[in-house]
């Protein structure tokens, strides 16, 4: 039976494919494809798993007091019998042989199977049952997790095809968590559905990245969908639908194609210059994850990185960070692949919605601050590790020596973390002379992302070289809102007059005294805020790769000095609406007036 369901419209375009759950567990769950040759030694960690929860819950049955309730001993016998049950481990295995997902993914995925017969039993004592089986499933992850390490590398040069044979894959979780993402982004998903999530939600942001449609706080999605079901997502409406009829399912392909033309249409803009209606150079930089980014980022045009996000390098490690020499290389190649564009690095940024399997020395968690947006995060991290700190900027500064390198601070609200920033920075330059490693001059700037550093930008910029201002956090910090909570994500606005008059007035402050400005976060990427932020000034503009070709098309339309006075009344409107408005309103007859000169 076919049926919608609705969400927030977060990555454009359409997917058609397979749905492949991941399913929510109280224990975490790594999430990977794994290569052909690792299939038998996966279902032999499975097998070990298995063998030593037998162990442990015949160990639990032998030491039960004789006065312990018979009961006791039959919940155990019960556990036993799931254990062994081939509906469990046997069709387990099926996923490792046949999807390739590592054991952990596996045992959820049928986890989710079997969760679900037994919630449509009619008879209420087997129903409860499944509670049982969510029992023993948590035991078995708990002894992979206890097992020796594995590396959660995904197996390289995979596809589709590999998994699904000709079909497609988009997958569906309640959420997913950044170090999944890091893992999917290199994977072979066509689209993402999420049950939460905001528009500026991590899952979002790599979705866009990756050019790939995507909807998120669909709610129920996860729950209503089922492993297999063919599945259609419209990133464009916010909608997926659930095994579509032949003719809705042909027209979605319509626009696929419609879609693929358009893609390759703008890809011809790829080498022209980024120039402005009335002759105003823009800068077009990428945002990037992974060293092996640049290299997309190259071939999409970019003018260099603006944006290099170190802490993804720190992710899904179990907590082992990557040391000097390990960070030196990845900063180096990502420089070497931009062949003399400028890179810039921000130091990590960890904490909030990308915690780290441990955040410190005294095993400080994420899930143990009350509020963690607001908490250890970002320089304020990096600061109370000093070796950590140093570390990492030694491994930029090495860096440096092969090709433009600048680093980015950020989160800055107090003129004391830029000071203890320089203090650290000149203690790593201080090192590597000692030590004999060659380093060129940096620039450093700080991220404007917080409404304290954007009041008191003045001061800041008579200390940075730079800055970048992060819409992302700047609108979460100052609307209040958690971008990643759909409950509230439809009060996350881009358009909300304070945050417009933020954006313009460190715009300006910045360009009044000849420092570089630019807008690294998701408004950069997003066409419909191309003229606005054009005719506030702003000259830079920093996005995914996948994006850098429809902003130049925006750019090649837009003529500021038309847009004076429409900008005075962007920025005096009192509420979003009016403001997205009064905006495309501009943005229409800019465009028809361009369209008469050029006629």
């Amino acid at each position: 039976m076919s049926f919608q369901v609705f969400g927030m419209p977060v990555s454009r375009g359409i997917a058609i494919g397979r749905a492949v759950l991941v399913a929510s567990s109280r224990v975490d769950v790594a999430h990977y494809f794994i290569d052909e040759t690792r299939v038998d030694a996966e279902i032999t960690r499975l097998r070990s798993a298995r063998d030593a929860v037998a162990n442990e819950l015949a160990a639990l049955k032998r030491e039960l007091p004789v006065e312990a309730p018979a009961e006791l001993s039959a919940l155990l016998d019960v556990h036993l019998m799931l254990l062994h049950d081939e509906a469990l481990t046997g069709a387990t295995k099926h996923w490792i042989r046949e999807r390739h997902y590592n054991a952990e993914w596996a045992l959820s995925a049928q986890l989710e199977v079997l969760a679900r017969q037994f919630d449509e039993m009619e008879d209420e004592y087997l129903r409860e049952r499944k509670a049982d089986l969510e029992q023993v499933v948590e035991r078995l992850l708990r002894a992979m997790k206890r097992g020796p390490a594995v590396s959660y590398a995904p197996a390289p040069g995979v596809s589709a095809r590999d998994f699904a044979g000709a079909d497609p894959l988009v997958l569906v979780a309640n959420d997913i968590a950044p170090a999944d993402m890091l893992q999917f982004k290199r994977s072979v998903f066509i689209g993402f559905v999420t049950d939460v999530g905001g528009k500026t939600s991590h899952t979002a942001i790599v979705a866009r990245s990756m050019d790939i449609p995507a909807v998120v706080g669909a709610r129920e999605a996860s729950r209503l969908i089922r492993q297999d079901d063919w599945v259609v997502i419209d990133g464009d409406a916010g909608i997926v639908i659930v095994d579509p009829s032949p003719v809705v399912l042909e027209e979605y392909r319509f626009r696929q194609r419609q879609r693929d033309l358009k893609r390759e249409r703008l890809s011809r803009l790829r080498h022209m210059a980024a120039v402005t209606l009335d002759g105003e150079a823009v800068e077009l930089l990428a945002n990037i994850e992974l060293p092996a980014d640049a290299s997309v980022a190259l071939e999409a045009g970019a003018a260099g990185i603006g944006l290099f996000r170190s802490e993804f390098l720190f992710m899904n490690r179990g907590g082992d960070l990557p040391g000097e020499d390990e960070q030196f290389e990845a900063y180096r190649s990502a420089v070497e692949a931009m062949k003399g564009l400028p890179v810039t690095i921000r130091t990590v940024d960890i904490g909030a919605d990308k915690p780290l399997e441990r955040l410190s020395a005294s095993e400080l968690r994420h899930e143990h601050a009350l509020n963690p947006a607001l908490g250890l995060r970002a320089i304020r991290w990096s600061l109370s590790e000093p070796g950590m700190f140093r570390q990492q900027l030694r491994a930029i500064l090495r860096a440096s020596a092969y090709g433009k390198v600048r680093i980015l601070i950020p989160m800055v609200a107090h003129l004391s973390e830029v000071q203890h920033t320089f203090e650290a920075l000149a203690r790593a330059k201080q090192q590597l002379k000692e030590a004999g490693r060659s380093f060129a001059d940096v620039e450093v700037g700080g991220m404007i992302e917080v409404p304290a550093a954007a009041l008191m930008l003045p001061a800041f910029l008579r200390r940075f070289d730079f800055v970048s201002i992060g819409t992302n956090d700047l609108i979460q910090y100052t609307l209040a809102i958690d971008r990643a909570d759909e409950a509230v994500a439809h009060l996350y606005d881009p358009w909300h007059p304070a945050v417009l008059q933020l954006l313009a007035r460190a715009i300006a402050q910045s360009r009044a005294i000849g420092k570089h400005v630019s807008v690294c976060g998701e408004m950069a990427g997003d066409p419909a805020f191309s003229e606005v932020l054009l005719a506030m000034g702003l000259r830079s503009f920093s996005m995914h790769p996948s994006q850098i070709a429809s902003i130049k098309e925006k750019v090649l339309q837009t003529d500021t000095q038309r847009w004076g006075t429409w900008l005075e009344r962007v920025l005096d409107a009192d509420d979003p609406e009016r403001a997205c408005r009064i905006a495309k309103a501009a943005c229409e007859t800019n465009t028809e007036a361009a369209r008469r000169l050029s006629a």
